[in-house]
C-alpha cells in the first residue's frame, strides 16, 4: 500500500495544496465524489486519461489512511426544541 501513497502528493502551488494525484491536476477529493456518486471505474478512467487504476486505488488508500488516522472524541448532542 506504501506504493499506493506514494502517487499521491500535494503543491501549494498546485490547485491550493488540495492532495492530488502526482503528475495531474485531478484531486483525489474529484475522483472520491465520482466514485461515491456511483461513476464506475471505466467511466473514470475514460473521463480522464491521463489517471490508471492504481490512481483510483491510491485515492481510495489515501483516504482510508486519513479516517484510520483520525481521533474521535465522543461529544453529546442535546436535544433540539421540537416547540414551534
Amino acid at each position: 500500500m506504501a506504493d499506493l501513497i506514494e502517487r499521491i502528493g500535494s503543491n501549494p502551488q498546485v490547485l491550493g495544496g488540495k492532495p492530488i494525484v502526482r503528475g495531474t491536476r485531478v484531486t483525489v477529493e474529484r475522483v472520491l465524489s465520482l466514485l461515491e456518486a456511483g461513476v464506475s471505474e471505466k467511466e473514470i478512467l475514460a473521463d480522464f486519461p491521463m489517471l490508471t487504476t492504481e490512481d483510483i486505488r491510491a485515492c481510495i488508500a489515501y483516504a482510508r489512511r486519513l479516517v484510520a488516522d483520525e481521533d474521535v472524541f465522543p461529544v453529546a448532542i442535546a436535544a433540539k426544541d421540537t416547540k414551534a
